[in-house]
């Protein structure tokens, strides 16, 4: 965890009206499932985990998706596995674009639910079917995963925050129904960094936000966790002692970013920085670690 007066301090404007009335929808619903798949980026685990969903999932036995992994460090990947399973929950690592361990997700499910299976077995109810809320935040990948694992296009995806508005009940396969949900956010960030990592991977939109402040502060960020992917991108060893705006600077100085009388153009640069790091220019990273 790095100081938080190291980094530019933001204002961020985020909660949508909608999301009250998509929360309302769960906890009216929540009662009907009989587990929560609560989807995650692999990149930001903690970032992207809503934590009113412990709330709202009170109770349910609770699957989590890693998603996006190919885009998330591996090795960090497997740290925040381990941790989830500590917790008593089930993980699976999945990347739904190219559909990477999402074959895997019905067996998951199958396991979480195998005391609910062997008691309507008992009761001589095995062909009961079982029903799987799926929750995440935004633009965390959740229809391209319900798609993947219906092996159709069953819910609506999009690159956009918001694009799932209400309840849809989708079977995967025989005996499962999933209950596809708006991705939700949460009233009140506990600290910026959630915030500012919810912006740098999209989750909430980034206009919001001052793209050069949010990229000076993600240079520090990668500049504590994977100094080489400075080096290796754009040619300088950055300086320990220099500020966010100073390794944008740096950066824009190496890409020939310049305006008039040989000042650097910070804002080509953020922006820059950002598309890289969206297209997975800067390697595979993740920006969070497990405590």
């Amino acid at each position: 965890m790095m100081a938080e007066n190291a980094f530019e301090k933001m204002n961020i404007q985020w909660f949508p009206g909608h999301m009250t009335k998509a929360q309302r929808m769960i906890e009216e619903n929540v009662k009907l499932v009989d587990a929560v798949c609560e989807i995650l980026d692999a990149r930001i685990p903690r970032a992207s985990r809503n934590p009113d969903i412990d709330r709202l999932a009170a109770g349910k036995p609770r699957l989590v998706i890693l998603n996006r992994c190919d885009l998330a460090d591996p090795a960090v990947t497997k740290l925040w596995s381990e941790y989830f399973r500590a917790q008593g929950l089930a993980v699976l690592e999945t990347d739904a674009r190219s559909g990477r361990g999402v074959s895997g997700f019905g067996a998951a499910v199958r396991a979480l639910l195998a005391d609910k299976l062997a008691e309507y077995e008992r009761k001589g109810q095995s062909g009961r079917g079982l029903k799987v809320m799926v929750l995440g935040i935004p633009n965390v990948g959740k229809s391209t995963f319900i798609n993947k694992v219906a092996g159709r296009k069953a819910a609506a995806a999009g690159d956009k925050p918001g694009v799932t508005r209400g309840r849809q009940w989708i079977s995967v396969d025989r005996g499962l129904d999933l209950l596809d949900t708006p991705g939700i956010l949460w009233p009140k960030f506990d600290s910026q960094e959630v915030g500012e990592m919810l912006a740098v991977t999209n989750a909430i939109k980034s206009d919001v936000l001052d793209r050069e402040t949010l990229a000076a502060n993600f240079m520090l960020r990668l500049r504590a966790l994977y100094p080489e992917a400075i080096e290796k991108r754009y040619g300088f060893t950055p300086d320990p002692e220099a500020n966010g705006f100073e390794l944008l600077e740096q950066a824009a100085r190496k890409r020939g970013f310049l305006v008039s009388r040989g000042e650097v153009d910070t804002e080509r640069m953020a922006n820059t920085l950002l598309d890289e790091y969206h297209g997975g220019k800067l390697g595979r990273l993740t920006l969070e670690r497990p405590e």
